[in-house]
């Protein structure tokens, strides 16, 4: 896919993974729909996307309300008038172990931690894609949709909601690929290690240190290299229903 000119959804577009994404995007040329559940962060991306020389609109959306995903998809085809491409991006973290005994005291993950980080992760993911899909063959437009995964997604401890969330979408992006080709539409996830966010920026040097030991190429991964994963899958064309992992090689 050439990327001039090509209108790219993003979701969690307002800081982080994806806010990178969308200025390397707007970079190369791409128009963005920036989606989020903030105002403030989408108005910050809009900003930056703009001052990549590029055309940028917001959405808010709570991407587990099936009407607003919807609503919002809708919208997009309008205002650009087609759609070329979407990154599953957004995402929530509620890391804690499937259960507890200390000391006589047996605690346990509950339903709803489980549950909220599948609804974000795994039925968010589900909604946008169906959306974009359904947009991008209504409006005849090839196109290309990325679903971002985990290192995690092989099962990390600590993680059961979040390592079955990643496998999931993960899994997703592999069938998309075998559905939807007849539509001109690729697909493939993305499964990054441990990225330098605002989340890594306030763990402890001695943390991070221990983290990047771990890690064979030495360091955490940067969000501009996951973006650069996702400028390869968008513009190579023979590239469909796989699974990049961009992880410094920290998984076995």
């Amino acid at each position: 896919m050439n990327l001039k000119n090509a209108v790219i959804a993003i979701t969690g577009a307002g800081r982080g993974l994806g806010q990178s994404m969308a200025v390397m995007l707007a970079e190369n040329g791409a128009k963005i729909a920036l989606i989020d559940v903030n105002g403030d962060d989408l108005a910050t991306s809009k900003s930056l996307v703009e001052g990549a020389g590029s055309e940028a609109r917001c959405y808010e959306c709570n991407i587990t309300d099936e009407a607003a995903v919807e609503a919002t998809f809708k919208q997009i085809g309008e205002d650009f008038g087609t759609l070329n491409g979407l990154i599953n991006n957004a995402g929530i973290m509620r890391d804690g172990m499937l259960l507890k005994a200390k000391d006589g005291q047996l605690t346990k993950m509950s339903l709803e931690q489980f549950q909220s980080v599948i609804n974000v992760n795994v039925t968010g993911t589900f909604l946008c894609g169906r959306e974009a899909a359904a947009t991008m063959v209504a409006k005849g437009a090839k196109g290309v949709i990325i679903n971002i995964s985990s290192v995690s997604r092989s099962g990390n401890m600590g993680q059961t909601n979040y390592s079955a969330s990643k496998a999931a979408v993960a899994t997703m992006a592999v069938t998309w690929g075998k559905e939807l080709s007849r539509y001109g539409i690729r697909t493939g996830a993305i499964a990054p290690g441990v990225i330098k966010t605002a989340m890594t920026d306030q763990m402890k040097p001695e943390a991070i240190a221990r983290m990047e030991q771990a890690i064979p190429v030495g360091r955490l991964g940067l969000p501009e290299e996951i973006a650069h994963g996702v400028k390869f899958i968008f513009e190579n064309d023979y590239f469909t229903a796989r699974v990049l992992e961009i992880d410094g090689g920290i998984r076995i």
